[in-house]
Formats: structure tokens, sequence, C-alpha cells
């Protein structure tokens, strides 16, 4: 029977290293660390992680660190399900960052099977809300950056050029090396391709 600690960073600019310290400093015994950079969104993808979870079913691994739970499952659904093919199989999850759970093994059955689900639910949901309103921030941040970006910050008068230049006859090409605008730092830049596409088919529209 072994100990894992599973690490889960969803970018390359998270540090893996720092979930480590932190899972080692609740871990007793020796361990393997099985490293994976994925999305918890994305678990059929997680190559490391199902295999983690088959050596579970083997019963090879009785205890599972993790920095947070959801490095485990976003999706409050999910979480629950793991948490009891885990305990079907006999290997706990322990979580750095909710380590006020290792309370809910100690209750003797069978009000540890009561409480311990209400507390899954609860902080499934809780998991599942943060998602959530992260998923809305990004949603706000790239919006604010199209107005700021491409074809929103152009002028009134750069976008008629384009449509000048194309009635013309000039290629979309052309017309990227012919129209120019000012930049937020009075620096002066050639009209993207993209951008000319973009105005020709709205145009068109």
């Amino acid at each position: 029977m072994k100990t894992i600690i599973y690490l889960r960073t969803s970018t390359a600019e998270q540090n893996p290293q720092n979930q480590l310290k932190d899972c080692e400093s609740i871990c007793e015994g020796e361990y393997e660390v099985v490293e994976e950079k994925q999305s918890a969104f994305k678990d059929t993808d997680r190559a490391k992680f199902n295999a983690v979870r088959e050596r579970i079913k083997k019963k090879e691994i009785n205890h599972l660190i993790v920095w947070d739970w959801d490095r485990l499952f976003r999706n409050r659904k999910k979480f629950i399900e793991f948490f009891k093919f885990c305990d079907l199989y006999g290997c706990k999850i322990h979580s750095f960052r909710q380590q006020y759970f290792e309370d809910f093994y100690k209750i003797p059955p069978p009000f540890d099977e009561i409480v311990s689900n209400l507390i899954l639910n609860l902080m499934g949901h809780v998991a599942e809300e943060e998602s959530k309103k992260k998923g809305e921030r990004v949603k706000i941040a790239y919006e604010n950056r199209k107005g700021r970006w491409g074809r929103k910050s152009l002028s009134k008068g750069t976008i008629k050029e384009v449509l000048e230049k194309k009635k013309q006859g000039l290629s979309i090409r052309e017309i990227s090396d012919s129209v120019f605008y000012w930049d937020k730092n009075r620096n002066q830049k050639k009209v993207s391709v993209g951008a000319v596409h973009k105005i020709l088919h709205e145009g068109n529209k």
C-alpha cells in the first residue's frame, strides 16, 4: 500500500513545488509524487490522474494527498463521486487546505457517513461556485480586453479609409500596407490584415 501526493497545475505559470512543500507537511512516512499539468475540468484528459485512480481500484494506494480538493475536480458531482469511490476501495483523501476534514475520519459509524456526505456536498457546492466565479472574471477580463484591442480600438476615420481603399480595388494585404493609425503611445502602426478583414466583413453585413 502506498501514499501518493498528486500535484496538478492548470497553467504553465503555477509552480507545483509550492504545492509539494505544503503536501509534504501533512504526509507521514514514504510517498510517491505524481505531477500533472492539466485542467481539473478536463478529467478525461488527465492520464496520470486516471492511472492513480486505477491503482486505487486495485487497492495499491491507501492515502491520496492533494494541495486542495479542487486539484481533483471542480465539478461538484464528480468531486463527490470520487470521494465515494476512494472510500469504497479503502483510500483516504487528505488535503492541505482542508485539513479540518481529517476530524471526520475519526467519527464512528454510522454517523461518519452522514456527516461526511453533508460536508462533501457543502464543499462541493463551494468549489463549484468558486469555479463559476473565476470563469465569469475571465470572461469579463476578455470582454474588457476586446474593448481595448483590435477592431474596436480603431477610429471611425480609419475604418472609413479601409472601406474606401476596398472600393478602389485594393486587396486586403494592400489595404493593410497603406492604412495607418496612432496607438495610445502615439506610435504610428499599420492596420493588421486581421483588422482589415473584420472591418470588411462587418461592412458587408
